[in-house]
């Protein structure tokens, strides 16, 4: 990483990787750690990566080391926006459009951390960087 930062957001495989000790996730964590960028997740995102053999006390960790931001009422209609602008809709997408929402409002440069380039590209145009997982 050789661009500053600002934020970055992190969709369910980022937070995923970061939760299972991915060598690739850990070294970007700590590039973004060096440029004291603020990580965020959306609280729909949590829901994402909990599942039977998740690591509670990791991902407890992980995510007190981030901003978790809730999906509000306002954000919730933001994302059905981005969605029809894409024309993209369906539950596909729901999660994808409230992660894009959240990352487009907050305080640039931004860059989210996604294995979903395509469909976030749709979502958030050339306005977010998109670092793939």
């Amino acid at each position: 990483m050789n661009h500053r930062l600002e934020t970055v957001v992190l969709d369910s495989q980022g937070l995923s990787a970061w939760i299972s000790q991915d060598r690739g996730a850990l070294a970007m964590m700590r590039s973004f750690h060096s440029m004291a960028a603020d990580l965020v997740v959306c609280s729909n995102t949590i829901v994402e990566v909990v599942h039977a053999k998740v690591n509670t006390p990791r991902l407890n960790w992980v995510l007190s080391q981030v901003k978790v931001e809730a999906v509000t009422e306002q954000a919730a209609r933001a994302a059905a926006g981005l969605l029809k602008e894409a024309g993209l809709h369906g539950h596909k997408y729901a999660i994808d459009a409230t992660v894009a929402e959240l990352a487009l409002r907050q305080p640039g440069p931004v860059a989210m951390l996604t294995s979903d380039i395509d469909d976030m590209a749709k979502l958030c145009g050339h306005r977010i960087r998109l670092i793939a997982v």
